[in-house]
C-alpha cells in the first residue's frame, strides 16, 4: 500500500477514533475487551480502507466497519474477543487514551442498553449520535422505515427497563 493511502488513513482515524471507542463501550465492559475491540476494528477499516469509494461521509462508513466488526465478534466469542497480528502494518499512529468521564452520566442508559440485542444496540446508538434516519438505514442496511419503526419499539422497550 502506498504511503499517501496509510498517511490519510491514519489521518482519518486519528480523527475520528472516538466513533471506535464508543462502539467499544457498548458491546465491551471492560478495559481490556475495550483495547482488544478497538484493536480488531482498526485492524478491520486498515483492510478495507483500500476499498472505500467515498460513497459515503468516512464516519459513516467506519460505523459501518466498526459495529459490524464488533457485533460479528460479539456473536462469535460470546464477550472473548481473539484479536489479530498488528505488527505487520507498516505505519505508526498515536492513540489518545480513552477518556470516560463525560459518558459517567450515561452510565444507567448503557446498562440497559447492554440489555437489547446486537442491532438495536447498533440502532441506538446511531440515534444518540444524532444521525439521521436515512444515514441510519445507510449504515445499518435496513430501509428508512424499517430504521424509524423499530426505534420507536426500542424506546418503548428502555422506558420499561428504565422505569420498571
Amino acid at each position: 500500500m502506498n504511503k499517501q493511502l496509510e498517511h490519510s488513513f491514519v489521518e482519518l482515524l486519528e480523527k475520528h477514533q472516538n466513533i471506535i471507542h464508543k462502539v467499544c463501550r457498548l458491546y465491551t465492559n471492560n478495559y481490556d475487551a475495550h483495547n482488544d475491540l478497538f484493536q480488531e476494528i482498526t485492524i478491520q477499516l486498515w483492510k478495507a480502507y483500500p476499498k472505500f469509494r467515498g460513497d459515503s461521509k468516512f464516519s459513516t462508513w467506519m460505523y459501518r466497519v466498526g459495529l459490524n466488526t464488533a457485533i460479528t465478534l460479539y456473536r462469535k466469542s460470546k464477550r472473548q474477543i481473539t484479536t489479530q497480528d498488528f505488527e505487520g502494518v507498516a505505519f505508526k499512529m498515536k492513540a489518545e487514551d480513552y477518556d470516560d468521564t463525560e459518558e459517567q452520566q450515561l452510565k444507567t442508559l448503557y446498562k440497559a442498553v447492554h440489555k437489547l440485542n446486537d442491532i438495536e444496540k447498533a440502532l441506538v446508538f446511531l440515534y444518540l449520535e444524532d444521525k439521521d434516519y436515512r444515514e441510519i438505514s445507510e449504515t445499518l442496511g435496513i430501509s428508512e422505515v424499517n430504521a424509524r419503526v423499530k426505534m420507536n419499539r426500542i424506546k418503548t422497550k428502555l422506558r420499561t427497563i428504565l422505569n420498571p
